[in-house]
This record gives C-alpha cells, structure tokens and sequence, in this order.
C-alpha cells in the first residue's frame, strides 16, 4: 500500500485542526449562552426572592396566642405562655420543631408541583409563595423555643434567624446600630443574593415543562427541609444558652444570699 504524499497528509491536518476549531468555538459559544442564562435567572431568582421576603416582613405572620392554642391541643404541651417552654425537655421540643418542618414541607412541595408545570415562567410566584411558607415555618420555630416576634428588637432577630438559614452571617454591630425598618430590608436583599445562587443550581431543571411539576415539588421540599433546619439549629443553640444562663443564676442567687451582711 502506497505511502500517502506530503500533501495529503498536510491536508489531513487542516481539516483536523479546523474541525477542532470549530468544535471549540461552539464550546465557548454554548458555554457563553449558559452562563448568560444562569445570569438572567439568577437575576430573576434574586428580585423574586426579595419581592416574596419584603411581602413576608410585611404581612405574613404567626398569630402567637392561635399557634400556643394549636401545641396545647394537637402537642399536649402543658404551657400556658412560652416562658414555659424553658421548664420542658429539650427533646420534646424538637419533637414539635421536626413536626412544624415535616408540615412545611409537604405544603411547600404540592405549591411546587402546581407552580412547576409551568417551568420557569411560574418561578416569581412560586418563590412569593414559598417565601411565605418558609417565614411562617422559621416564625413557628422561633416561638416553639420560646422566641416571640412582638418588639423591634424581637423582630430584628427573627430576622437574624432568616438570615442564619439562608447561611448568612449577619454581624451583631450591624444588628445593635440599625433600627429595624431599615436592618430587615438589608438582611432581606442579602438573603436573596446568597439564596438565589443555590436556588438557581438546583432549579435549573425546570426549563422542562412535563418534569418541572416533580422537580418544582422536590425542589420546594429540599427548600423548606434545609432553611427549616438550620433555623431550628439557631433556636435551639439560643433557647439552651438562656437555659444554661438561667441555671447558673439559680446556683448562684443561694451564695450570694447566704453571705452575711456587710457592719457598716
């Protein structure tokens, strides 16, 4: 078999290094279009994020004296205000605590399946919605370890909380100086940055219209399950800081009692 000429082979060359030019250029370009569209949804994740969190702070809210009703009735919780959460066990308010997210979950993930058969043309109201779901679930929380939400400052760390979910670190000088019109807006727009990064990874399948409904219900559920637990995990590590304090205060008051008076 003849030995093929210079020219062939040279031939052969160029349309190897044109095909793999080629085939590069469209791997930028295609690289190019998705990092434009993660962008504009990202973008779009954000402002949602922010609309749905503003309309929370603004009107979406617990009703205290309803929800101590429904864990005295449906918990067997023998309190009658939520100070007295501090004279129970620790467990059976995780108890309550997993039920509360195991509740938030399965509501946010039947909105989900709804909202998702439209992809991501239903994503703004979606998140309006599940911002609401997730706020009312972190409010419900903050009260089961006996947190309420009625002063500014209360208000301002139920926020804080939010933030601790979403997996924002938000400094305690920041919270002490801002009054808390102006500290939640804030805390709001920095949740939603940080938020809507995770947000878009995971929801970037819901350009598949006939799956969105499954993955929009899997998504809300994964959504709700991680910021519900991890706001768990600050009330928790809050209500048995104030415990451990209180505790102590208790063994100390009899010293300091006993000591005799001071002649003067």
């Amino acid at each position: 078999m003849p030995a093929p000429s210079t020219r062939s082979l040279k031939l052969s060359s160029a349309l190897s290094i044109s095909s793999d030019g080629i085939m590069g250029a469209r791997a930028v370009r295609l690289k190019k279009m998705a990092d434009e569209r993660k962008s504009w949804l990202g973008w779009r994740v954000e402002t949602a994020l922010v609309k749905g969190l503003t309309r929370a702070y603004m009107s979406v809210r617990v009703d205290p004296e309803k929800f101590l009703w429904q864990l005295r009735a449906a918990y067997r919780m023998p309190i009658s205000g939520y100070h007295g959460v501090f004279s129970l066990q620790i467990g059976e308010l995780d108890e309550v605590a997993d039920s509360i997210i195991r509740g938030g979950m399965k509501i946010a993930a039947i909105e989900g399946a709804g909202f998702g058969l439209g992809g991501l043309m239903t994503i703004v109201p979606d998140l309006g919605i599940l911002s609401a779901i997730t706020m009312r679930t972190i409010q419900k929380l903050s009260l089961i370890y006996g947190f309420e939400f009625n002063t500014d400052d209360e208000i301002a760390e139920l926020w804080v909380a939010a933030a601790s979910a979403a997996g924002v670190d938000i400094s305690r000088e920041l919270l002490e100086k801002e009054v808390v019109n102006k500290f939640v807006p804030r805390v709001i727009q920095r949740i939603a940055a940080k938020a809507s990064t995770e947000v878009v990874e995971k929801w970037a399948g819901r350009v598949i219209p006939l799956a969105s409904s499954a993955i929009g219900a899997g998504l809300n559920y994964w959504f709700v399950r991680a910021w519900g637990e991890r706001a768990r995990e600050h009330f928790r590590d809050r209500h048995l800081r104030l415990r451990q304090k209180a505790q102590d205060a208790a063994i100390d008051a009899p010293a300091v009692q006993s000591l005799p008076a001071l002649d003067h």
